[in-house]
């Protein structure tokens, strides 16, 4: 049976919650607890069987290494060999926050489930109060993914993690929504500082990179097949996926607008239930059994924010095919918010008035 811990009216928990929650982890269980980005799955890094049980509840493939939270710098240097100087202003300037960093693991710190096998560990500080409370209370590093089973789009509430992991786990910390609304960004410091390389969009941003380490080149590959074993989470496998069929297409707004219309009406011709991902602000433009505004584009932030939440509506809806808008100017969070989308569509982009990748 899984337990839920609730906020109470004012949202703060009772420490007696916190201690709760965390006393399960320590002793190998699992709980799932809301960080500034997304709801995750914790449990102590250096216990395989808890981390085994992760992975058995998100039927996760096991190549797929997991993010280690940590509550207080101490625990970092429990975990890897060194810190660079580039990756310490990294952290100086974005922990805690939604920055994860690859380092070298220290041998023997954290199981092996957690690093996929990998020379490398996944490390960051989440900024929440009720995350690192948790963390603290565990008194151990907290290896952390998402809390949803793989694949599908990330929690942003406690229901959406009861929905996919109610009886797979030991407790659920219900803190209310979170705010980022999409995952930490991964980045690996390499060539001796000279080249941060984001491995990973989420809510630190490429112009976040290039103002805390102007020095240094930022590299970031929009799409990519990953055929190795990834070095970070959410690089190879599709993820945040809905039920149905997702298709993201990008192009000139009117071309997009007639391409999404009639990619519609030949679903809805083929028996499907259609649906439709846009902002709110273009929402009337088309029609669907179901059209969802998601957040607004001239604020990038509220599409973050939203986009779970939203690509779970269509599966509460049973809609069978989807098209969802593409955004041209993909900078700052809306990289993060494009890549998601991208990875939900198994990698496939179609743009308009260009040959399909």
């Amino acid at each position: 049976m899984t337990k839920l811990w609730k906020a109470e009216g004012n949202g703060t928990f009772l420490s007696s919650a916190i201690a709760e929650a965390g006393v399960v982890i320590a002793r190998g269980g699992t709980v799932a607890f809301p960080t500034e980005t997304v709801y995750g799955l914790g449990a102590d890094a250096g216990n395989t069987e808890a981390v085994e049980a992760i992975f058995a509840a998100k039927g996760r493939p096991s190549d797929n290494p997991l993010i280690v939270h940590i509550a207080n710098i101490g625990q970092l240097d429990l975990l890897v060999e060194e810190v660079d100087a580039t990756s310490r202003l990294l952290m100086e300037r974005f922990w805690p926050g939604p920055l994860t960093l690859v380092l070298p693991v220290k041998v023997g710190a954290v199981s092996a489930r957690v690093t996929a096998g990998l020379p490398t560990i996944a490390v960051r500080m989440p900024d929440h109060p009720v995350a690192l409370g948790v963390i603290r209370a565990a008194g151990c590093p907290v290896a952390a993914p998402s809390a949803n089973r793989s694949g599908r789009p990330s929690p942003t509430l406690a229901e959406h993690v009861r929905t996919d992991l109610d009886g797979r786990i030991d407790g659920i910390v219900d803190g209310g929504p979170t705010g980022v609304g999409v995952e930490s960004s991964v980045v690996v410091v390499e060539e001796g500082g000279r080249l941060v390389r984001l491995l990973r969009p989420g809510g630190i941003t490429v112009d976040d990179l290039k103002a805390a380490v102007p020095e240094a080149q930022i590299a970031f590959e929009a799409v990519s097949e990953v055929t190795e074993a990834p070095r970070s989470p959410g690089m190879k496998y599709t993820h945040y996926a809905p039920r149905g069929r997702l298709v993201v297409v990008q192009g000139s707004e009117r071309l997009r607008t007639e391409w999404v219309r009639e990619a519609v009406a030949d679903a809805k011709r083929a028996g499907d239930r259609t649906g439709v991902l846009t902002v709110a602000e273009r929402a009337s433009l088309y029609e669907a059994d179901l059209v969802v505004g998601c957040g607004r584009e001239d604020r990038m932030e509220t599409v973050a924010q939203e986009l779970y939440a939203a690509l779970r509506r269509f599966d509460d809806n049973g809609i069978t095919y989807i098209v969802a808008e593409g955004y041209e100017s993909a900078e700052g969070i809306g990289l993060a918010v494009l890549n998601r989308l991208i990875k939900a569509a198994g990698n496939q982009l179609i743009r308009i008035g260009e040959s399909e990748s």
